[in-house]
C-alpha cells in the first residue's frame, strides 16, 4: 500500500532541469484578450488564500516536488544580471528568495513580497544565507517609488494577478532603465503529470461538481501568445523573451504529490466545501491514481513551464 508513513521514512525528492527549445522574441500582435472567466470568477478570492496549515505543507511537499528546480533557474538568470536591486513579488514560503540570496553578494539588496502574510511569515521563519527584507504587498499596487530595483522576479504567480497587464505594468514601474521583469507561469495541467494525476484522482469523489483549482488557475495561463501580448501591452521592450523549461518531479512515494496538491494549495479548500471530513480519503484516493500512472514508489513526473524575461528599455 502507499502510505503516509512510509513515506516520512523514505521520502527522497529529485529534480533535474533541462531546458527545451523556445526562445523566442515576443511580437506585437493583436488587441490583447481581455476575456479571462478566472477574472470574473465566484472561486477567484478563494484561489488567492493561502492560510493555516497549506504554508507549512505547501513548503514540505510542494516546493521540493515542484517548485525547486524553477528557483534554482530563476535564481541563476537573475544572478547573471548582477543587480544592486531586486524585488520579489509573490514570495510564497520563499523557495525563491533563499535561492537568490545563497546566489547574489551580501551588496545585492533583495526585498521579497507576497500578498498572504501567513506565507511572509513562513518564508521569515525559515530564514535566509543573508538578510531580506519581507514585506506584505499586492502585486496590483506595489507600495515603492518609481524606478527602484534593476530586477522584479516573480515565481509562479501571475496566474493569480486579476489583471496581469496592470500587474506587468507595476512591475515595470519599479524597474531602473536597463532593468528586467524575470518571471515563470506553469505550461498546460496535461505537461505536468502530478497536478493532472491529482485533478483526475479528486474530480472521481465529485462527479457532478469537480474541484477545478488546478486548472483553473495555477495551469490556465500557458498560452505564450497571450503572455507575450500582455508583456508588451504593459510597454515591456520587443526584446522580451520567453523559454520554455521542462525538468522531472521525482519522490519516493506516490503519496507525496496527494498531500502536497491536496493538503497544501486551496485545491484543499475545494475539497472540504464539497465533502466535509473527506480530505483523508481525497487525499488517498488522488495518492492512487498517482500510483496507478507512476507506481507505488520512485515516482516520476514531467513537469514544464515558461519563463519570462521582460525587458525594460
Amino acid at each position: 500500500a502507499c502510505t503516509v508513513g512510509r513515506l516520512l521514512m523514505t521520502l527522497l525528492v529529485m529534480n533535474d532541469v533541462r531546458k527545451v527549445r523556445c526562445a523566442h522574441p515576443l511580437r506585437i500582435t493583436s488587441r490583447i484578450d481581455m476575456c479571462d472567466p478566472w477574472r470574473m470568477s465566484s472561486h477567484r478570492d478563494a484561489d488567492l488564500v493561502f492560510t493555516g496549515s497549506i504554508p507549512e505543507l505547501y513548503e514540505r511537499y510542494l516546493v521540493p516536488l515542484i517548485f525547486q528546480p524553477y528557483a534554482d533557474d530563476l535564481a541563476a538568470r537573475v544572478s547573471a544580471r548582477a543587480p544592486d536591486a531586486i524585488l520579489e513579488i509573490a514570495a510564497g514560503t520563499g523557495v525563491v528568495t533563499r535561492a537568490v540570496a545563497s546566489a547574489l553578494p551580501q551588496s545585492s539588496a533583495i526585498t521579497a513580497t507576497d500578498l498572504n502574510q501567513p506565507m511572509i511569515d513562513h518564508a521569515a521563519a525559515l530564514g535566509t544565507a543573508r538578510p531580506v527584507t519581507w514585506r506584505q504587498a499586492d502585486a496590483m499596487d506595489l507600495p515603492f517609488p518609481d524606478r527602484s530595483f534593476d530586477v522584479v522576479i516573480c515565481q509562479f504567480g501571475a496566474m493569480f494577478f486579476p489583471d496581469r497587464v496592470a500587474a506587468y505594468s507595476e512591475m515595470r514601474r519599479v524597474l531602473r532603465p536597463g532593468g528586467a521583469a524575470i518571471f515563470n507561469v506553469w505550461d498546460r495541467i496535461e505537461r505536468n503529470e502530478f497536478a493532472l494525476a491529482v485533478t483526475d484522482g479528486v474530480g472521481t469523489l465529485f462527479p457532478e461538481d469537480p474541484p477545478r483549482f488546478l486548472v483553473r488557475t495555477p495551469y490556465a495561463y500557458h498560452d505564450t501568445d497571450r503572455i507575450r501580448r500582455d508583456v508588451l501591452a504593459a510597454g515591456f521592450s520587443e526584446s522580451s523573451t520567453v523559454d520554455s523549461v521542462a525538468a522531472r518531479s521525482r519522490a519516493a512515494s506516490c503519496t507525496f504529490p496527494a498531500i502536497g496538491f491536496c493538503q497544501g494549495s486551496p485545491l484543499r479548500g475545494e475539497i472540504e466545501s464539497r465533502g466535509p471530513g473527506r480530505l483523508e480519503e481525497a487525499t488517498s484516493v488522488a495518492a492512487d491514481v498517482v500510483r496507478d500512472r507512476f507506481g507505488d514508489t520512485d515516482v516520476d513526473g514531467e513537469i514544464r513551464a515558461h519563463v519570462v524575461t521582460a525587458l525594460e528599455s
